[in-house]
């Protein structure tokens, strides 16, 4: 069975994508900060009969990172690193002029450093799959400037970029950096708590990173709304 490493796992985009592999036959190293939520959701997802791995820590710990990596081999390896976790610098967000740089660092820290910490750590299984890939998980606001989303967005942006230089740099892998679009998540509450308008729920755009995977496009940067659109 096909193993995968998915970061942020515990509920929103990561859940739902968890699940979806599962249904496939998919066996799961799945990662959060948050014990009691992780095993949860580890518990759902383990209902589809597959194998599933849960290790609650965090990312920007390079013994964690480790961790993770050394559960998908005892799976058999590592065919795909879903790189979901993220930090939004400030909850709520705030514009540039208030945003604390620790706030900054450590959204740098989560979605840039730890990620590619992570893929440096997978890169030999991956490398020794006959399908191996990465999916970064991106956003709008690292193509878009909107207000307050500053910083946030630059983390997303340089993620962005390291995914399309490991594209280069690994040509025998696929590396795909992709915007979900807008979703009804946790993190984007905490973003923008006093915003009342209805999102799609995660597991909508779940069939855009599906795509990916069926059809192995080249690497590069998508939006899974025009993936969906792509479907129709």
């Amino acid at each position: 069975m096909p193993v995968a490493i998915i970061t942020g796992a515990s509920k929103g985009l990561g859940r739902a994508l968890a699940e979806a592999l599962a249904a496939r036959g998919w066996d799961l190293v799945l990662d959060a900060r948050t014990e009691g939520v992780l095993k949860e959701a580890a518990g759902a997802v383990s209902a589809y009969g597959t194998r599933v791995t849960a290790l609650a820590g965090d990312v920007t710990d390079a013994r964690h990172r480790a961790g993770l990596v050394a559960a998908a081999w005892r799976l058999g390896g590592a065919d795909l690193l879903v790189n979901n976790a993220s930090a939004l610098g400030a909850e709520p967000l705030v514009r540039l002029e208030g945003l604390p740089l620790e706030g900054l660092r450590r959204a740098l820290e989560v979605n840039v450093v730890a990620a590619l910490g992570l893929v440096q750590e997978a890169l030999p299984l991956l490398r020794a799959s006959a399908a191996g890939a990465v999916i970064a998980v991106s956003s709008d606001a690292a193509a878009e400037a909107y207000e307050t989303w500053g910083g946030y967005g630059a983390s997303k942006a340089a993620l962005d970029h390291l995914a399309a230089v490991l594209g280069e740099e690994e040509p025998g892998l696929r590396v795909w950096a992709v915007d979900p679009g807008d979703m009804a998540t946790d993190l984007y509450a905490a973003a923008v708590p006093d915003d009342g308008d209805p999102r799609p729920a995660p597991a909508s755009v779940v069939p855009a990173f599906l795509r990916l995977l069926d059809e192995r496009p080249a690497s590069g940067r998508y939006a899974a709304p025009a993936l969906l659109e792509g479907q129709r």
